[in-house]
């Protein structure tokens, strides 16, 4: 049975890692209102915490994950029993299983839905990393694959052992890289949907960010090269091209933003919060119906490359193939 990915999911990132202090109580509250609202597409990976974020989406949908679609990932970096980061990308028979059965425990789940490969390893073949992923579908604790952040190549050699129900990348106005490497057209053309992770530019796109400055202590962003100084004035300015075409639609430049990626045909998104404000910003920007006119708009102001910096700091981006 194939996989009918939602338009619009609910990504949990921040909600135990990378964003500042985490509030469980909000955050519990927050995967509530959006089971309230109608998503049914939940993404988290082992990473996350490590390990926490899925405990805390186990909790969140225990009793009622029948109806919905629960995604998460491994392999994006190598973790020890305690949770511990002891290496980059694994994508071994062997640590894919043990990955696969912690996240099964923690998740309170007897199968995962949807599990990426968060990172490619370039040391494994795919013929070995799909391979056990499909025994893996075939004893029924995956239902189904997907891969986040891998070329073209990498796609086709995954897809061809195993077949993938998603591919997962980076995708917003400020990061359109997919559009001119192939990774959205070679998804388009296999059939696979496509979910886009940051589709707010990590935040950036809402306008409530205006430097580092404004980020909590502790939040991956104050180390991003999007944020940094030397490329930030350029940054703002493209977002006021944004935040002024908004002001014209009269919608918040966030919510714009996001129904762009919407409107992108075949692609779903997992716009990610803590915070069940910004939860029914995000699902409201679903119900947006932008004209061609408005979408080219968009598309103009913000061009592919436009944003100044990397996407990541150079550790995180070393793991992702562009």
């Amino acid at each position: 049975m194939s996989l009918q990915l939602p338009k619009l999911g609910l990504g949990t990132m921040g909600m135990t890692a990378m964003y500042g202090t985490p509030d469980e109580a909000e955050a519990l509250r927050t995967i509530d209102r959006a089971v309230d609202l109608g998503v049914t597409m939940f993404d988290t990976a082992d990473m996350y915490g490590p390990f926490t974020g899925e405990e805390l989406l186990g909790r969140a949908l225990e009793g009622r994950r029948d109806d919905l679609i629960v995604a998460t990932k491994g392999g994006g970096v190598t973790l020890d029993e305690t949770g511990r980061i002891v290496g980059g990308p694994n994508g071994r028979p062997a640590y894919l299983r043990s990955a696969v059965e912690g996240s099964l425990r923690r998740l309170g789940t007897d199968h995962i839905d949807l599990y990426y490969l968060h990172r490619v390893d370039p040391g494994v073949p795919a013929e070995e990393t799909f391979g056990a992923l499909a025994d893996l579908v075939r004893e029924g604790k995956l239902r189904h694959l997907g891969i986040s952040e891998a070329s073209p190549a990498s796609i086709r050699a995954a897809h061809a052992v195993a077949p993938l129900a998603a591919v997962q990348t980076e995708y917003s106005l400020f990061t359109r890289t997919v559009e001119v490497n192939g990774v959205l057209d070679t998804a388009r053309e296999l059939g696979l949907g496509f979910v886009a992770y940051s589709p707010l530019g990590r935040g950036f796109l809402t306008g409530t960010v205006r430097s580092a400055r404004d980020l909590p202590a502790g939040d991956f962003r104050r180390t991003s090269p999007r944020f940094a100084d030397e490329n930030l004035d350029q940054n703002l300015a493209l977002l006021d091209r944004i935040v002024a075409i908004a002001q014209t639609r009269g919608v918040p430049p966030g919510q714009l933003a996001l129904a762009w990626v919407l409107a992108q045909p075949g692609v779903s998104a997992i716009p990610g919060t803590k915070r069940r404000a910004y939860l029914e910003q995000n699902v409201a920007a679903a119900a947006i119906d932008l004209t061609p006119e408005t979408l080219a708009e968009l598309s103009a102001a913000v061009p592919v490359g436009a944003a100044a910096g990397d996407r990541y700091a150079p550790m995180g981006m070393a793991s992702i193939q562009e």
